[in-house]
């Protein structure tokens, strides 16, 4: 089976390394990147590019909603599926927002557990 890709863009520390062992025990490779701007270039410099992008909403340099904007822009990026995550709820607002901007869910890391992140990951990429 071909090699399962996931870029995740996550400022929390603490986070990224629960989220990088939990894809990499799912037999994902993990590629991180710790905000928006890092995240585009990894994006650029990948090939072939991840099956799916875990970007958090709240990020330095360049939030989750421009970081989502520039790769639905992008024909070499624009049908990689990203799922926002946030810690702040944002409510049914920055859920639409999201949408709009192409994100395929939106999730609130207080409301949801890895695994069930791993879960929607795989339904999304027929894993």
């Amino acid at each position: 089976m071909a090699q399962k890709t996931i870029l995740l863009i996550e400022d929390d520390q603490i986070l990224l390394r629960m989220y990088t062992k939990k894809f990499e025990t799912e037999g994902f490779e993990v590629l991180v990147a710790t905000d928006g701007e890092e995240g585009l270039k990894m994006l650029e410099q990948t090939s072939p590019k991840p099956n799916v992008i875990l970007a958090d909403v709240m990020l330095p340099k360049m939030n989750g909603f421009e970081f989502l904007e520039k790769v639905k822009l992008d024909e070499a990026t624009k049908n990689i599926p990203v799922i926002l995550l946030t810690n702040l709820g944002g409510g049914e607002q920055d859920k639409e927002k999201g949408k709009s901007l192409g994100a395929v869910d939106y999730l609130v890391k207080s409301e949801i557990t890895p695994s069930q992140i791993i879960e929607k990951v795989n339904k999304l990429i027929g894993g």
